[in-house]
Order: structure tokens, then sequence, then C-alpha cells
């Protein structure tokens, strides 16, 4: 098991704590004015862009040889990949024509992302809200795609590369998915009822 390490990087990547809690002390007086069905279907996306992503993912490490098993059943995938699915290694391995693939599938991703909160609502911090809730659905479940199906990350302790623009992020998986948590409980409890 890996040990516990509490800071990611670049050094920066560390400041994304504080979005979630500085957005939600901004938004706590006037509430956001998100409906229900707005969460739900913006959160729906995010569910669903997440299983694409790891699966894209999936397929891309196997096109390239850095997944083994992926000739024989889903389970055969998963119990022969767990241990090994390391991204850092896999970033090192990567071929250079697929990592410049790999950085414009994070940029049409954060277009993704973005396109929704603008066809959502309409003011600006509302946009800002469902970027967040959108983005932290993705997140978490784009670790729970991965899991369901190569049974990676094993730990929330498991090392990760999070992001590749502008730099390479390194952090433990933990840390991703703490910001997306507190992303979406400042949210939902910054959120007012509003009939849209």
């Amino acid at each position: 098991m890996n040990e516990f390490v509490l800071f990611a990087n670049p050094w920066w990547v560390n400041l994304l704590i504080a979005v979630p809690i500085a957005t939600y002390y901004i938004w706590r007086k006037e509430g956001l004015a998100i409906s229900k069905w707005t969460l739900v279907a913006s959160g729906l996306f995010g569910v669903g862009f997440g299983f694409v992503e790891a699966s894209v993912v999936i397929y891309l490490r196997a096109a390239v040889g850095l997944l083994p098993g992926y000739g024989g059943t889903l389970s055969d995938v998963a119990n022969l990949s767990a241990d090994i699915y390391q991204q850092a290694q896999i970033l090192g391995e990567l071929p250079k024509s697929l990592l410049a693939v790999e950085l414009f599938r994070e940029a049409a991703t954060m277009i993704m992302l973005i396109s929704v909160a603008l066809l959502a609502v309409k003011s600006r911090r509302e946009r800002w809200a469902i970027f967040l809730w959108t983005f932290a659905t993705w997140d978490i479940f784009y670790y729970v795609g991965l899991w369901a199906t190569v049974r990676w990350p094993s730990a929330l302790t498991t090392p990760d590369v999070l992001f590749l623009i502008p730099v390479p992020w390194f952090s433990q998986v933990w840390f991703p998915i703490l910001v997306s948590v507190m992303s979406m409980v400042a949210v939902a409890v910054a959120r007012k009822d509003a009939k849209i």
C-alpha cells in the first residue's frame, strides 16, 4: 500500500483545495439560483462523461500495449492490470504522438464541461457553480469507471497524473476526489430552490 502523501505537485495544484471554500464563501449570502433538475441533468452528464473518459483512457493504454490482458475478458483485464496501472509510468512510456492526443483530449474535456455550464444556466456565478458540479461528478466517476473496469486505483493513496496542461500534475487519488466532493457540497449547500 502507498504511504499517504499530503501535497500534490507542482505546488500550486494544492491551491485547488481553496476553490470550493472560496466560492462557497462568495455564494453563501445570495445563494445559487439553480434548480434541482439542472443539478441532476448536469450531474448525469458528469457521471456518463466520467465513464466515457475512463473507457477512452483504458483503450488508449491497451492500444499502445501498456495494459496487459486486453485481449481477454473484462475480468482478465481487471485482474492483470490493477497492480501495474500506474499513470506516472504510463506518462513516461506513452509515445509523443499519443501524448499530443492526450493533451487534446484533456482540452476537449474542459470545453465540454464549460459548454454544459454555459447551456445550463444564465448568470456567471451559476455557470461557475454548474461547471464545478459537473467537473466534480465527472472526476469522481472517472475514477469509479477505472476501478469498475480495471480495478485501478487500488487505494485512495494511489499516485496519479491528474492533468497534463500546462505541465503534468501529480497527486494521490484522494486529493482530486476530496476537491470534487468539497465542490459538490459547496454547490449543494449554497443552492436555493429555483423554478428555472
